[in-house]
Parts: structure tokens; C-alpha cells; sequence
């Protein structure tokens, strides 16, 4: 189905407040209210700052990336479309696009996941009860004498509450787009809400010398150092994510060569500002090395909490917790309503199951993706939130984001003509900076082993299905005709 006739079965009913707000739910989810001390951890000391101003600029130079290929390409699917247009429909891109959406199926729920593990983790805060453990496994596999890998199930009283959140997100998605807009709104309200708070009072109990107390050595440039600062961007990382979310609802975008540029850029904006502000002053409350220890230990997920309950009582430290709560739950929803575009764009290609073409015939929404995608992430709440973390970055990054790094520089090569209501800024420098910031990423880690090797049998294992498939339908590398 052609893009014009996609265009008119979707609604534009996003401007660039929702997609604004959109972007900006999606990115602040659970991330920065846990990942503070798994961040001081890694790099040792407060220097961790610097994971997430890199990480900010990574996030900038990558949302270039997206601005220039969203506003020059505002179809339903995002880097679905992408791909398949940089790398050629009828070539090697329809195999891209396709190994994309497989991905996708893990990967997303895999983001919406771990916002449902971090709303469960808060609610314990609240209710002690839901911490206590049902079942718990752990999966280790050896490679040879010296390497090995492992994954931990665990199952608690607040595993249903995490299920019911997905569940929950589900039913607010499931609707037109233009009343899930004025949602998201509404959600994004109660996220600024529990940020205003975080950041008052951390700046009104703000302690300088706590806050930069650095170690001895903290900015030795060594072996140790480049390793923690690698560690430390992968969770920034996962922190800033989310930026592009518009990119997925291109079809239902209004002025989307205008509003999918700045919906991008001015989330990243406001996102890193109140990043960096909140972190910095947490620190000046917490001292680093309590963070350090929480790192290793349950408590890691209820730093904000305890911080507010430590200033102004028991009952503050349980209504930031439900804030918080709230805020975590705004990115699952932003993060199902996304993607759900995705698989339906490519069904619609003929390049997937055609069961996610179907829209609901009331409000003109992809309900099949997103009531499967919804079911995946519900299955995905009992593995532990570091492994989803890590797995869904290193997964995303070899499959999506460092094939547009590189695809945007082929496209403004095999396309010069292309109408592109926006360029990158200092082109190629953004696009070559996120690129070697994500390879930076990927290798620069304790036990980086274990997510590639994943990411690489989800890769072999979906271009052997697209062969299989490709096969049967003689399509690139079977087609007869010439590829375009």
C-alpha cells in the first residue's frame, strides 16, 4: 500500500505540544528515579555526571539523525520506513526493515517491560508485602572455560501489579489518536509534577561538598575510567530514549516536515536539563558513596523516595513514590502507542504478518500490534530490570540505530533531490558523533559478551526467517527482476 493511501486511512491529529509531550513521557519513565546509583556505581564516584551530559550530547546528535530522516520521511513506522527507503525497497533494505519489526517484537517490550518492573519496585516502597519473592530461577550458560552467561527470573507479589500496569497502558492506547494526544497531556502534567518536586528539594538541602566530593583519581583517563564511563553512558542511554517516539506516528502528525524536527530537539532540551539538574542535586542530599552501596542492594530503587522521606517525613517519601509511579506509567503507555505503528506499517508493506495491517474500524488504531505487543511486555515483567536495560540498548543499537547513523549519509547520497524540510546541523559530524558514540557503547562495558551475543542470534535468527519467507514470495536475494 502506497504512503498516500496510508496517509488517509490515519488521523493527523498531533501538533507539536503532544508530540512534545509524547517524546518527553516516553524518555522520562522509571530510568532517572533508579539509575542513579547503578550510574555512580559503574563510574566510581560523582564524575558519573559526565554519563549523562555525553550522554545528552549523544542524544542530540542521534535526534539530528531522526529530525532530518522524520521530517523528510513522515510515514507510519519510523525506522521501518527509513531503512526500507535508505537500502532500497526491492533490495537489501526490504531485509533491514524486515529484520527491524522482528527485533522490534523483543525489543519494545522489552522498554515498556521495564517501566512496568519499575512502577512494581515503587509500589513496594509503598507496600512492603509486594517485594516479597514467589519464585525465582537463574539461567547460566558457559562458553568455553572462561566465558558464561546468565538470566534471572524472578517472580513477587508485585509482579501482578506490574502486569496490570501494562494492562492499564493498553486501555488508555486503545483509542483514536487524536484523544490519546490530549492523554498524554494530561500524563505529562503529573511527570513535571514529581520532577518539580525531586529538583525543590534537592536544591533547597543542596550541599556542595557533597555533591562533588570526588575520589582520589576520579579523572584519571585510564583503562578504569573510559570502562565506568561506557558503563555509565549505556544507562544514560536507556535514560534519554524515547526522543524519537513521533517519528513512529508520522502519518497522524500535523505539519510533520515542522513539527517532527522540534518535537524531537526541544524534548531533548528539556529532558537533559532536568536530568542533569535533578542528579546533581540528589547528590547534594545523598552522599555518593551511600549511593554507591545502594547500587548493590534492593534500596537502589527507592533513592528518590528515601531522599524525600529523609527531609520531610515518612508520608512525603510514599506520595513521591506514587508521582514516580505515575511518571513510569506515562512511559509505558507513550512507548505501546508508538510502536504499535510499526508492525502495521510493515504488514501494510506486505513485509510482515498481515494480521498487524488491520485497523479498528471505531478509531483508526493498529489494534492488533498493540494488543500483542502489549501481551509480549506482560510476559516480559518477570526477568529482572538490569537485564531488560541492557539487553533492549545493545539490541536497539545494533539493529536501529547505528544502520540509520550510517543510512542517513547514504540517503542524502542516493537521494540528493529529496525534498528535506530539515537538515542536520554541521552535517555528517552528528551523524558520525552517534555513530562512534554507540560502538563506544557496545564494547566498552564489564561482560559486554553477553547482550551481543543475544542481539546476534535474534539477528541470524530473523534473517533466516526473512530468507525462508523471501524465498517462498521471490523477493530480494530470490526476485527474477532487477532490484531497486
Amino acid at each position: 500500500m502506497k504512503a498516500g493511501t496510508e496517509d488517509q486511512r490515519l488521523i493527523r491529529g498531533i501538533g507539536l505540544r503532544e508530540g512534545i509531550s509524547l517524546n518527553v513521557i516516553e524518555m522520562i519513565g522509571i530510568g532517572p528515579f533508579i539509575t542513579i546509583p547503578l550510574i555512580i556505581h559503574a563510574a566510581g564516584g560523582p564524575q558519573a555526571m559526565l554519563g549523562w551530559i555525553f550522554g545528552a550530547l549523544l542524544a542530540m546528535c542521534d535526534g539530528m539523525v531522526w529530525a532530518e530522516l522524520g521530517a523528510a520521511l513522515p510515514r507510519a513506522g519510523g525506522s521501518y520506513q527509513y531503512l526500507k527507503e535508505i537500502y532500497g525497497p526491492r533490495s537489501a533494505g526490504r531485509w533491514l526493515s524486515f529484520l527491524y519489526v522482528w527485533q522490534l517484537m523483543m525489543s519494545s517490550p522489552l522498554s515498556a517491560a521495564s517501566g512496568c518492573v519499575g512502577v512494581a519496585q515503587y509500589a513496594g516502597f509503598i507496600f512492603p508485602s509486594l517485594q516479597k519473592v514467589v519464585a525465582a530461577h537463574a539461567f547460566t550458560w558457559r562458553f568455553g572455560s572462561s566465558s558464561s552467561a546468565s538470566l534471572a527470573i524472578t517472580i513477587t507479589h508485585g509482579t501482578l501489579v506490574a502486569v496490570l500496569a501494562c494492562v492499564l497502558a493498553i486501555a488508555l492506547a486503545y483509542r483514536r489518536v487524536d484523544v490519546v494526544g490530549r492523554i498524554s497531556t494530561w500524563l505529562l502534567a503529573g511527570v513535571f509534577g514529581a520532577i518539580a518536586w525531586v529538583i525543590w528539594a534537592g536544591v533547597a538541602h543542596f550541599d556542595p561538598a557533597r555533591a562533588f566530593d570526588f575520589p582520589p583519581g576520579a579523572f584519571h583517563f585510564g583503562h578504569a575510567f573510559f570502562l565506568g564511563m561506557g558503563s555509565a553512558m549505556l544507562i544514560a542511554t536507556y535514560d534519554y530514549w524515547g526522543y524519537y517516539n513521533i517519528c513512529y506516528l508520522g502519518a497522524e502528525v500535523r505539519d510533520p516536515g515542522r513539527t517532527i524536527p522540534r518535537a524531537i530537539l526541544y524534548a531533548i532540551l528539556i529532558v537533559a536539563t532536568i536530568y542533569i539538574v535533578m542528579n546533581v542535586s540528589i547528590l547534594g542530599v545523598v552522599p555518593w558513596l551511600e549511593l554507591d552501596q545502594a547500587a548493590a542492594s534492593e534500596s537502589r530503587f527507592f533513592v528518590v523516595s528515601t531522599m524525600m522521606q529523609r527531609i520531610y517525613g515518612t508520608h512525603a517519601g510514599q506520595i513521591v513514590a506514587v508521582l514516580i509511579i505515575w511518571t513510569a506509567f506515562a512511559s509505558i503507555f507513550s512507548v505501546l502507542l508508538g510502536v504499535s505503528r510499526i508492525p502495521y506499517a510493515a504488514a501494510l508493506d506486505g513485509n510482515f504478518f498481515q494480521i498487524f495491517g488491520k485497523l479498528n474500524p471505531r478509531g483508526n488504531f493498529p489494534s492488533t500490534a498493540l494488543l500483542c505487543l502489549g501481551a509480549l511486555t506482560c510476559v516480559l515483567c518477570i526477568f529482572r530490570l538490569a537485564d531488560l536495560v541492557a539487553a533492549l540498548v545493545v539490541i536497539r543499537i545494533m539493529m536501529q540505530f547505528v544502520l540509520q547513523a550510517i543510512g542517513v549519509v547514504i540517503f542524502r547520497r542516493r537521494q540528493p533531490m529529496r525534498e528535506r524540510p530539515f537538515r542536520m546541523w554541521l552535517y555528517p559530524l552528528p551523524a558520525l558523533l552517534a555513530l562512534g558514540g554507540f560502538v563506544y557503547i557496545l564494547i566498552s562495558r564489564v561482560n559486554f559478551e553477553r547482550e551481543l551475543m543475544l542481539a546476534t542470534v535474534l539477528i541470524l535468527v530473523g534473517t533466516a526467517a526473512y530468507l525462508i519467507r523471501a524465498r517462498k514470495r521471490e523477493e530480494w536475494p530470490f526476485a527474477s527482476g532487477p532490484a531497486h
